[in-house]
């Protein structure tokens, strides 16, 4: 095989194309190979240097070993006739020629860390590079990439820096864009932040230099392969069963309901619980700014926001997809995110038929996230009395569930509380459930426990009575007036 000349791919037959996101190889030039000397004829190895410097030498070895071998590569293959390989028989011939290159090279590596090396190569030309591994952990609720040779994970709620490094920001950038470049977006100096997905629904953030100062900043919220359930929830004591029980009768009963909470509190997860519980007769159109969402239903209609173009058109906005939702026969609309002007036609879509209509938006209390929905709506240019907006909200929205994330790094939801109505221009709520943390353990976790707040007869109940839910709403209600033992559900 020569290594100078590229076509050399050997039994390159006809073979289905494999995935866009997998072509794409790093266009930027890469350092040249750097001359690896013949290994001494020495039998003995020399001593190994200090632990805290051998493992510094070790990634700097490694790291140059692997940027000579990738430039080796990129100049024998083919990657016209890569493109046309699916991706496993790609992954096999990247392997069988990188191993060529380390022979021919003379490189000195144990098998641990050929295999290592073959693999992230792989990783580089068909994937995301370095956090493939990272990707593939299903413990890992978010990935943070500051700059090249900066990684951060979370973990249990806790954050921890990895070894996990770029060869430079070239490379990092190359896969921001791979990422983007999926869902017809782009990222570079003229447009430096870009919202995107991973094929499994992940949400991805990138900004770019000159906004981000240290390099390329990319921030990636996984989702779990298996998607939470209500009853996952209960068992991780997110909520006890008789919460989870309201929570499921709220969504079959078609309340409108708004998701609080932070960021990272666990939001679009609990609107995927609610959802689960939508009859599968019922059309559902979601709208998000990057498709999240993964409802099961077989009648769902999914829209998702555009950014606008190089010359500043062409942009479609949550509110202008909100608005077409109307015209498209509805029977619940589920925003992903309610941040700005479209708040004002989620609320009118919601008082117009739609019931059953779900969204989610950030605040710390409910009743903050009342205020949020008044200031958003003004966000608009509407010049509406206060009271006028607070009547819409009163006659719109039905339950809103908040959702926290606790110091601890655990996630429970806190309150499950109704809106009653308006006295003078006051929106009165009621609770119906919520968290009181009640102490804490040696090694820093919260000890809690949920309970009823004594409301026998909600708001909805009239609802729940349509739908004959009333008994197990009742049921509900009562068993959680009972104090919940401290720690159990912490």
């Amino acid at each position: 095989m020569s290594f100078g000349k590229r076509g050399s791919f050997g039994s390159a037959q006809e073979k289905p194309t494999i995935a866009p996101a997998a072509r794409a190889v790093e266009s930027a030039p890469v350092a040249a190979p750097r001359a690896t000397p013949a290994p001494a004829p020495a039998t003995r190895p020399p001593s190994p240097p200090a632990p805290e410097m051998q493992e510094r030498r070790k990634s700097d070895s490694y790291y140059d070993t692997k940027s000579s071998i990738f430039s080796a590569l990129i100049e024998t293959i083919d990657l016209s006739q890569l493109a046309k390989l699916d991706i496993e028989t790609a992954r096999e011939e990247i392997r069988d020629i990188v191993g060529d290159i380390i022979s021919l090279k003379a490189v000195v590596m144990s098998i641990s860390e050929q295999e290592e090396l073959l693999d992230d190569i792989c990783n580089d030309v068909l994937g995301y590079g370095p956090l493939e591994p990272l990707l593939a952990r299903d413990d890992i609720a978010d990935i943070m990439v500051n700059g090249a040779n900066a990684t951060f994970i979370e973990v249990a709620g806790k954050m921890i820096k990895t070894g996990v490094r770029f060869r430079d920001n070239v490379q990092l950038m190359n896969i921001c864009q791979r990422i983007v470049s999926q869902i017809g977006r782009r990222v570079d100096e003229a447009s430096p932040i870009c919202d995107a997905r991973l094929p499994d629904g992940s949400r991805v953030n990138v900004i770019a230099p000159p906004l981000a100062i240290d390099g390329p900043t990319l921030t990636i919220r996984k989702f779990k392969k298996d998607k939470l359930t209500l009853p996952q929830l209960v068992k991780f004591g997110s909520i006890t069963p008789e919460g989870a029980t309201i929570l499921e009768i709220i969504g079959r009963c078609r309340c409108n309901v708004l998701i609080s909470g932070g960021t990272g509190s666990g939001k679009t997860t609990l609107l995927n619980c609610l959802t689960a519980y939508i009859e599968p007769t019922e059309r559902i159109i979601t709208c998000e700014d990057a498709a999240e969402l993964q409802l099961q239903q077989p009648h769902v209609v999914r829209l998702e926001t555009r950014p606008p173009n190089l010359e500043g058109e062409g942009q479609v906005t949550m509110r202008d997809l909100v608005k077409n939702c109307l015209r498209m026969r509805p029977e619940r609309i589920i925003v992903g995110e309610v941040r700005g002007p479209e708040a004002f036609d989620l609320l009118q879509a919601m008082n117009t038929g739609h019931d059953g209509s779900m969204g989610t938006l950030h605040a710390n209390t409910p009743r903050e996230a009342i205020s949020r929905i008044e200031s958003m709506i003004s966000m608009g240019g509407y010049t509406l009395p206060s009271k006028t907006v607070r009547e819409m909200i009163v006659t719109s929205i039905d339950v809103i569930v908040q959702a926290a994330r606790l110091r601890d790094g655990s996630r429970r939801i806190t309150h499950i509380t109704e809106v009653v109505g308006l006295e003078g221009d006051v929106v009165i709520t009621q609770d119906l459930f919520v968290y009181d943390i009640i102490g804490e353990e040696s090694d820093g976790r919260l000890i809690g426990r949920h309970r009823s707040t004594g409301i026998g007869r909600p708001k909805f109940w009239d609802r729940a009575r349509y739908y004959g839910e009333e008994q197990r709403l009742a049921a509900a209600l009562d068993a959680s007036e009972a104090p919940t033992p401290a720690g159990a559900y912490t």
